[in-house]
């Protein structure tokens, strides 16, 4: 492996990014800097490798060769054995090369009892990663730039981002008209019947979404520029897949692994910011006391627990913290952490699909609540409630949850959001919820 270092006073990502030669590029980042978290952003261009997955069938392309090779199985189970995780770790680096990209929610259904919808209109696949081997890590704390290849590229990387040459600045941009898959009747009345399941005894919640999609002609790395300026979040990321772009600025971790260490934070009850600082703490006081966010936010942790528990060593699992605020650039919640120790015998990926999907997108008991999503949305999620990160083949997982994202594809932006459904939800609010989240998206076309 080669690692050559850069200064990068003069440098940003975003100028890395653009300087950086190749497709499918991506970018990783994250508005808090500070030297827990955070601290470093990454950029990629140029894979070795893609991997598709579909159902029960992984498809594996080699950019360099342009063989295509298709295995038989669940996909996440075939990736165990084509992306090494015993690498040695360059220390301080989370993530040095490995597969990066997104798993969807659907994708879910090669482990649990749960049918894919029947629409998908998108036509994406369930999984989507690229094998990235030419990484250039940028250092907020010491402010320089550290290059890692498997491949030999690192002056041929270096060369790139010493040319000056500036790309075109940002493009103006016109309000886009969203539609939505659903209408407010059809929406009111599937939190009804959802409802009555709840009373029935068969779930305690269902998160129902709706998906919102608007024409658009842009440049989406120029979207993901005006999303991280006016929406920065701990997860932001810009990935091509050549055929489409995933942009998204994510609150919630799913699950981070580094060292065998996993950490999930899961993220229930939200209140506006508020217009001062006495209205801020007065907000933040009221949602602490909410028995209802409270009530829900419990139920997400003992998911959490639960799904930790599954693949850690016995008697690891722990809650460092518990229902504590955290304030965003609009909005705050209460966030909690769930952590464990990954057990000897498992595999990175055991402790993605046991969190997969988080109780957040999906509901509880969850099983029975992605049986009832099904029935309920006749449209696949595709990336909305799945996984966007990497593996790293360090065996280090970093990934978000799919929430607040753009899906740009064929001349459209698609957003989706969901609102939880309880006992007492009262179906015009929850409708409201949905367009409420969703419009912290939207804004960004004024």
């Amino acid at each position: 492996m080669e690692i050559r270092k850069i200064e990068g006073d003069l440098l940003t990502p975003i100028a890395v990014f653009n300087r950086l030669k190749g497709p499918r590029k991506f970018l990783l980042e994250s508005s808090l800097k500070t030297s827990l978290t955070g601290r470093y952003s990454f950029i990629g261009a140029d894979p070795v490798k893609s991997f598709i997955g579909e159902k029960e069938q992984l498809m594996e392309i080699n950019h360099r060769t342009g063989e295509e090779t298709f295995h038989q199985g669940k996909p996440l189970e075939i990736l165990k054995n084509l992306v090494p995780t015993d690498r040695e770790s360059i220390e301080g680096l989370p993530f040095t090369g490995g597969a990066l990209g997104y798993i969807g929610y659907d994708a879910i259904a090669a482990y649990e009892p749960v049918e894919a919808a029947r629409v998908n209109s998108l036509q994406m696949p369930d999984i989507h990663l690229h094998d990235y081997q030419t990484i250039v890590i940028f250092d907020h704390v010491k402010h320089d730039v550290t290059i890692v290849s498997t491949e030999g590229k690192t002056e041929e990387v270096a060369a790139q981002l010493h040319d000056t040459e500036q790309p075109a600045g940002s493009e103006s941009q016109s309000p886009l008209a969203f539609r939505s898959t659903t209408d407010a009747d059809s929406f009111k009345q599937k939190v009804k019947l959802a409802k009555k399941h709840i009373e029935n005894g068969d779930v305690f919640q269902i998160v129902l979404s709706q998906r919102l999609s608007a024409d658009y002609k842009g440049d989406s790395f120029n979207l993901y520029r005006k999303l991280r300026k006016q929406n920065p979040s701990p997860y932001q990321f810009y990935i091509d897949f050549t055929d489409y772009a995933v942009v998204g600025a994510s609150p919630e971790s799913l699950l981070t692994l580094r060292g065998g260490h996993m950490v999930t934070n899961p993220i229930a009850g939200t209140r506006k910011r508020g217009r001062t600082e006495e209205e801020d703490e007065h907000l933040a006081a009221d949602l602490e006391q909410d028995e209802k966010e409270r009530a829900e936010h419990q139920m997400l942790v003992d998911l959490s627990r639960n799904d930790v528990g599954r693949v850690a060593a016995i008697g690891s699992v722990k809650i460092p913290k518990y229902m504590k605020i955290e304030r965003y650039q609009h909005v705050m919640h209460l966030v909690s952490e769930v952590t464990g120790e990954l057990g000897g015998d498992m595999h990175p990926l055991d402790a993605l699909v046991s969190c997969l999907p988080a109780g957040t997108v999906s509901g509880a008991p969850k099983v029975r609540a992605m049986q009832l999503i099904q029935q309920f949305e006749e449209e696949r999620r595709g990336v909305y409630g799945g996984a966007i990160g990497y593996l790293g083949n360090n065996g280090n997982l970093d990934m978000a949850l799919a929430i607040r994202t753009f899906v740009v594809k064929d001349g459209q932006v698609h957003v989706q959001a969901g609102a939880g459904i309880v006992y007492d939800s009262i179906p015009q609010a929850e409708f409201e919820e949905t367009l409420h989240k969703a419009r912290s998206l939207t804004e960004v076309f004024g």
